[in-house]
């Protein structure tokens, strides 16, 4: 009897997991790098939840790695913190593998968080008190977690929509916590981008008007004409190339997380998360968690159609990137992904034989 090298894989897999002396740790490939910084703008936003479950459950030490999560206000801020070497790794949104490629720096993404950017564009009604449409934002004032991020990206998306153009408004950075809700709250701003829970604590209190909601997976692929994904973890492709232990590492833990959320309560998960995200109030962060869940990602695995939406959203803020030639394949790898759904879920195991069927 003949039997297939794929096969074989997965009977060994198999055993692994029933096995009290997991076959991963026999034949285990160690990380190269075990110390690592992943920077993320915004840890208590749900949109990072798979992040945090991974730290907080400890799936990343059971991977053989020490890692710290750097918090930073705003994905732009923590993709500084990559490019100038300060941190390892960046869990921020999938388009600045896009935009970094159009400024001759290569970023890959490599293992997926949120299926559609969670991201809410809404109304201030302490400011537009009888808000009837988004054409009327023409020269107001619109917050963002931070300039450059993917917020202010849905921002101007459906400004453009609107017919208002960037230069039309004033963009101002609030965070995305309680100074985003102080902010809002304040008047300094008239509308703007945020996720949860600050959009759930909003919309109890009904003090904003909601002008488009990318929480929900059908509305954001509408909106986009396609998957706009989220958060992922991605790093220099330099960084993969000599590091793909680590990166199998990291994705193991990370696709683990994914999974451990898909079946979580919710009272398992505030068990878990930092009760400093709860912003004060464990019943909206309950309700924020139950809102985005659809929208976070199962297995890690990033669509082959995500880098040309992400192309096409950002082309409508920026025409150049339309006419930029890149090399969109280039932006993702479902190669660690792919590996570690097959694996037992807490298993380091990485055998070149596996790696090998999604090179």
């Amino acid at each position: 009897m003949t039997i297939t090298r794929r096969a074989f894989i997965t009977a060994a897999a198999g055993m692994a997991a029933a096995s009290a002396f997991p076959f991963g740790e026999a034949f285990a490939a160690a990380p190269e790098k075990k110390n690592i910084k992943i920077a993320v703008g915004g840890q208590q936003l749900v949109y990072y939840l798979p992040l945090t479950i991974a730290d907080r459950l400890g799936y990343f030490r059971d991977e053989g790695l020490n890692v710290s999560v750097i918090d930073f206000q705003g994905g732009s801020k923590s993709l500084q913190a990559v490019v100038g070497g300060s941190a390892d790794i960046c869990s921020g949104a999938f388009e600045h593998t896009v935009i970094m490629q159009t400024r001759g720096q290569r970023m890959q993404a490599f293992v997926l968080q949120g299926r559609a950017p969670q991201c809410v564009f809404a109304a201030n009604l302490h400011t537009m008190k009888n808000f009837r449409s988004a054409k009327e934002l023409k020269g107001k004032r619109i917050g963002v977690t931070a300039p450059g991020s993917s917020s202010q990206i849905m921002a101007n998306y459906c400004l453009k929509a609107a017919g208002i153009k960037p230069n039309e408004v004033s963009i101002i950075g609030i965070g995305s916590s309680s100074g985003a809700i102080a902010a809002i709250r304040s008047g300094q701003v008239d509308a703007f981008v945020q996720l949860d829970p600050v959009i759930s604590m909003l919309m109890e209190k009904k003090e904003i008007a909601i002008i488009a909601d990318t929480r929900k997976v059908a509305e954001s692929d509408r909106l986009y004409g396609g998957p706009m994904v989220a958060g992922c973890l991605y790093a220099p492709e330099s960084f993969i190339r000599k590091n793909p232990n680590t990166i199998q590492a990291i994705t193991n833990a990370m696709a683990r997380a994914d999974k451990w959320i898909a079946k979580a309560t919710s009272e398992q998960v505030v068990k878990v998360v930092p009760s400093s995200y709860f912003m004060g109030d464990k019943k909206l962060y309950i309700q924020s968690f139950l809102s985005n869940r659809p929208a976070l990602s199962r297995d890690g695995l990033i669509p082959a159609k995500a880098p040309e939406v992400a192309k096409h959203a950002l082309s409508t803020v920026n025409p150049q990137i339309e006419r930029a030639r890149l090399d969109l394949e280039a932006t993702y790898t479902n190669r660690f992904a792919a590996e570690a759904n097959i694996l037992p879920p807490n298993s380091r195991t990485e055998t070149q034989a596996i790696r090998n069927e999604y090179t």
